[in-house]
């Protein structure tokens, strides 16, 4: 429920959303305008070949299951092209529906941390609350405070966030959203630390333990993760580790995937190697 499911949505984040010509996205494309490479059955006409072809950014995104569920739910399986009056409001409500299921994501991602039985019924009521919000028809969702939701939820999150990293010990550093872009971390102790909206953008993290490091938002976009240890990392989600860059000496968590352009790159490097 709360990773995609591309085959049951309408190729909403491929409409939705407006993008400007970057690294990250080969050409401008304004909001509410199908990308050139949606297919007919909402397909994306080059997903195997998206980084080669200058969409890197399409490879990272994840709606966390929102665009299934308003196509599936909120809309009752009525897509934007065959029904084209549904189109504007379905759009918008992904815009909302999106950060809500990363927040039921984040949610279930701290009660399995078992926390304090007091903590852990304020995140049990806050996920069963954000599951009837995400439940509301178009016209609720369109009027909801999305951002004020947020900010209660993150006061639990963070709360459950510095009791994981101080469990068994004392918590690590403080770098909550520290600018520490193009940094060599390398030397740096970030066990038990705290990376909340960190921006780690092409930071070398070769070789890094982050055991116990709470990476909620973290920006790990060209990030160098060859050789370190994620696996006790909390609060890391694909779309973080799909924005890096990494090695099979990488230690993942099990929930997650190794990306296969990490496999890609490593061959790419090892050939040219032996070129020269």
């Amino acid at each position: 429920m709360l990773r995609a499911d591309c085959g049951r949505c309408f190729g909403l984040c491929c409409v939705a959303p407006g993008f400007a010509a970057s690294a990250d996205f080969a050409y401008d494309k304004p909001a509410g305008q199908a990308c050139r490479n949606l297919g007919a059955d909402f397909g994306c006409g080059i997903h195997a070949e998206l980084r080669d072809r200058g969409f890197p950014g399409c490879t990272v995104f994840d709606c966390f299951g929102a665009g299934q569920r308003v196509a599936q739910q909120t809309f009752g399986g009525r897509d934007w092209r065959s029904a084209p009056h549904t189109a504007r409001q379905m759009f918008d409500v992904f815009a909302v529906m999106r950060p809500l299921h990363e927040l039921l994501w984040y949610l279930t991602e701290a009660i399995a941390l078992d926390p304090p039985a007091a903590l852990r019924a304020q995140l049990v009521t806050a996920l069963a609350e954000t599951d009837r919000l995400a439940c509301g028809s178009p016209p609720e969702l369109l009027t909801l405070d999305v951002d004020a939701h947020r900010r209660t939820v993150n006061t639990l999150l963070s709360r459950t966030g510095e009791l994981a990293r101080a469990r068994g010990g004392a918590a690590g550093a403080d770098h909550r959203g520290a600018h520490l872009v193009g940094r060599d971390l390398r030397r740096a102790d970030l066990r038990r630390a705290n990376l909340r909206g960190a921006l780690l953008i092409g930071a070398d993290l070769r070789g890094v333990d982050l055991t116990r490091a709470d990476l909620t938002g973290a920006d790990l976009r060209g990030a160098d993760l060859r050789g370190a240890d994620l696996t006790g990392a909390l609060f890391l989600h694909q779309p973080q580790v799909d924005a890096a860059r990494g090695d099979r000496d990488t230690r993942l968590p099990a929930t997650l995937t190794r990306p296969r352009h990490w496999t890609t790159a490593a061959t790419r490097r090892t050939s040219r190697a032996r070129r020269r």
